[in-house]
């Protein structure tokens, strides 16, 4: 159809295409690459969907300031509904095969920028559970060459302390403020840019060793210790993209984060929003 767009990214290493798209979020273009024989996984957007019968298996909690995701299960794969709050329309409708390799979706009209982003990024997530990779809700910054990644609740300061660090410690830059990749090449692990950054737009196609993740909690004094390894899982655990509806991907994903939680230094700090607290940050988790 005239207008439609298709192309290739490459988030983290890995390649996947979106095609048919009414058009393409700006978001998405600093992650353009030539397209690949064999990408983890493909998107087509298309004018409907054909009807089959299908059983809800999940259903996120009904946080009012958080997208709705319903998944159901077809004969042949997935129905996957997505509205970006629980009380809005419905943005779109995917069909994923078992494999989460290929996949179709309608989309309604009244977010679609929201629900091609939301779409790719589940299906990224989906596809790489096994490869290796998580997405991290947290923010993220690179100084002297080594990523650092902050973790947290939602209204922790993540974002925050990221500007902290770019405002007292010198050459540091942000990377990505939502959903960076982690990514374990070998026995280290690697930190990339992608297109999902929340209300900040920082959308970089960038890599980085990564160096430390840093949990942070609101306290009224400035401190920091380094976690036990049970402690660091479970902390990556609460900060990483769950797969509780589908076990295969499940076991990937907790494979895949004990291996970083035994490769990178976890810390948590207790923290005001001051200078005071990047900076005990940095010295700690260079020294």
């Amino acid at each position: 159809m005239k207008g439609l767009v298709s192309h290739s990214y490459s988030v983290g290493g890995f390649c996947f295409t979106a095609e048919g798209m009414p058009f393409e979020p700006d978001n998405l273009a600093p992650f353009r690459t030539d397209p690949v024989r064999d990408p983890v996984f493909t998107l087509k957007v298309v004018s409907k969907l054909p009807d089959s019968p299908a059983n809800l298996l999940y259903r996120t909690d009904s946080d009012p300031e958080e997208p709705e995701i319903a998944i159901y299960t077809r004969a042949d794969g997935y129905l996957i509904e997505t509205r970006p709050l629980p009380d809005k329309p419905l943005a779109c409708r995917m069909t994923v095969d078992a494999d989460f390799r290929l996949a179709q979706m309608s989309l309604s009209g009244t977010s679609d920028a929201f629900a091609i982003n939301n779409s790719l990024m589940l299906l990224y997530a989906f596809s790489t559970a096994n490869l290796g990779a998580v997405l991290m809700h947290a923010s993220a910054v690179v100084h002297g060459g080594k990523g650092y990644l902050f973790l947290g609740k939602s209204g922790t300061g993540k974002s925050t302390h990221s500007r902290l660090w770019i405002e007292n410690i010198p050459d540091t830059e942000l990377i990505n403020d939502d959903n960076p990749v982690l990514r374990l090449s070998g026995d280290k692990a690697i930190v990339y840019g992608s297109p999902w950054s929340g209300k900040t737009p920082c959308y970089k196609a960038v890599s980085f060793p990564a160096a430390a993740i840093v949990r942070l909690s609101q306290a009224p004094a400035n401190h920091i210790g380094r976690l036990p390894l049970v402690q660091a899982y479970a902390s990556l655990m609460a900060s990483s993209s769950g797969f509780r509806p589908f076990k295969s991907l499940s076991d990937g994903w907790h494979n895949t984060l004990e291996r970083l939680a035994s490769t990178l230094p976890c810390y948590h700090l207790e923290c005001l929003p001051d200078a005071g607290a990047a900076l005990l940050c940095y010295n700690t988790v260079n020294g």
